[in-house]
Formats: structure tokens, sequence, C-alpha cells
């Protein structure tokens, strides 16, 4: 901008023009990877729910066996 009298110049139009195309660019992108990161954040809390329920599994599992173990030996 030319100080003298306030009026853009044709570099100063295109210096905010590229800016303001970075500044798209870097939307797009992080909109980009937000939509990925919200993707894997799903994926991982299914993956979470899963290990769970498999650890819940395993654990009953386990119990029983003990249970049983124990009833053998009170009957021997």
């Amino acid at each position: 901008m030319d100080s003298d009298n306030k009026t853009y110049t044709e570099s100063d139009l295109q210096k905010l023009e590229n800016q303001i195309d970075a500044l798209i660019d870097a939307v797009n992108q992080l909109k980009q990877e937000n939509t990925s990161l919200r993707h894997q954040q799903d994926n991982l809390l299914a993956e979470r729910s899963q290990l769970i329920e498999k650890t819940e599994l395993a654990r009953n599992r386990v119990e029983a066996m003990i249970t049983r173990l124990r009833s053998l030996e009170l009957s021997s």
C-alpha cells in the first residue's frame, strides 16, 4: 500500500489474494484432516468396544475355569 495516499497497488492486491488463497488451502486441509481424524476416532472406539467385549468374555471363561478347578479340588 502506498503510505502517502492510502491506495492499494496491484502488488498489494496480489499479495492479499495469495494470502487468501493460502488461507483457503489451509482451511481445506484442516477440514480433510478433521474428517480423517473423526473416522479414525470412530474406528478406534469400535475397536475398543470389541476389545472390552473380548476381555469380558475371557474373564468369564477364566472365572469359570477357576470355579471348576476349585470344585475338582474340593471333591478330591
